[in-house]
Formats: C-alpha cells, sequence, structure tokens
C-alpha cells in the first residue's frame, strides 16, 4: 500500500522535508506519494528521491503535482539516516 504526504498549500522546503521524513516508513517495493501545490516540489522532491536511492515520477494533477517516488525491492534500498 501507497504512504501519501499531502503538502498541497506548503511552500518549499515543506514538500520535501515531510517527504524525508516519512521515507522511513515506506516498505521495500512501495511508493510513496507526495501532493503538493509548491511548483518548486518536482524539483525538491526529485533530490530527496536522489539522495535515497528511490525512482521518482511527476505528474501533473489540476493545480498540483502527484510526486511518485518509488523504495527499491532490494537489499540496500533503506533511506539514508
Amino acid at each position: 500500500m501507497d504512504t501519501v504526504v499531502d503538502a498541497r498549500g506548503l511552500a518549499c522546503p515543506l514538500p520535501a522535508v515531510k517527504a524525508r521524513r516519512a521515507l522511513p516508513g515506506v516498505p521495500p517495493g512501495a511508493a510513496l506519494v507526495v501532493l503538493a501545490t509548491d511548483p518548486e516540489a518536482p524539483i525538491d522532491v526529485a533530490a530527496v528521491a536522489a539522495d535515497a536511492g528511490w525512482s521518482f515520477a511527476a505528474e501533473r494533477n489540476g493545480a498540483g503535482w502527484r510526486l511518485t517516488l518509488r523504495r527499491p525491492s532490494g537489499l540496500g534500498s533503506a533511506p539514508p539516516v
């Protein structure tokens, strides 16, 4: 089951901060979905995904963004501490 972080209405860097805090709770192979309206959120959240070694996809969703970070299912996929 995907974990959803609702960061709509929050200015950067808060969507990225909320995403980073949610990473440890996402099981291997699952996704973290960040809903955001800040235009810079895709850039910042993509950096969070890259730092953690997770895949990233951004999808425009009306007036905001649906940002999906997927945790690898293999070993060594724990987020950095």
